[in-house]
């Protein structure tokens, strides 16, 4: 059974930093695509940035220069590292997992950040 568990998440001062982490299990195939998403109650998901395993990576416009995703293969576990945040950037962050970056079956529970002036 494939399982997604994010963590990481907190509260802290516009200008700070947070790193989230996703730690992947059950998914063994060697292709594959994660990423960060975002929403606050009442809005829609907002892509944050994705990591696929043939190098690419991408980024939302409202987290370019700010953010970095990474992954550490061993560890089955994508990171995001968030600096400079915003209050803007307060929201549940989501974890995606899919075949490919267009197509994500899978999503954890998700982990709260918020970024207080």
């Amino acid at each position: 059974q494939v399982r997604l568990e994010e963590s990481g998440g907190g509260s802290v001062q516009s200008g700070g930093s947070l790193r989230l982490s996703c730690q992947a299990s059950g998914y063994t195939a060697s292709r594959y695509c994660m990423a960060w998403f975002r929403q606050v109650p009442g809005k829609e998901s907002e892509f944050v940035s994705s990591f696929d395993t043939d190098g690419t990576t991408i980024y939302g416009d409202s987290v370019k220069g700010r953010f970095t995703v990474s992954i550490d293969n061993a560890e089955n576990t994508l990171y995001l590292q968030m600096n400079s945040l915003k209050p803007e950037d307060s929201a549940m962050y989501y974890c995606q997992l899919g075949f490919s970056c267009d197509y994500y079956f899978e999503r954890g529970q998700g982990t709260q950040v918020s970024v207080s002036s």
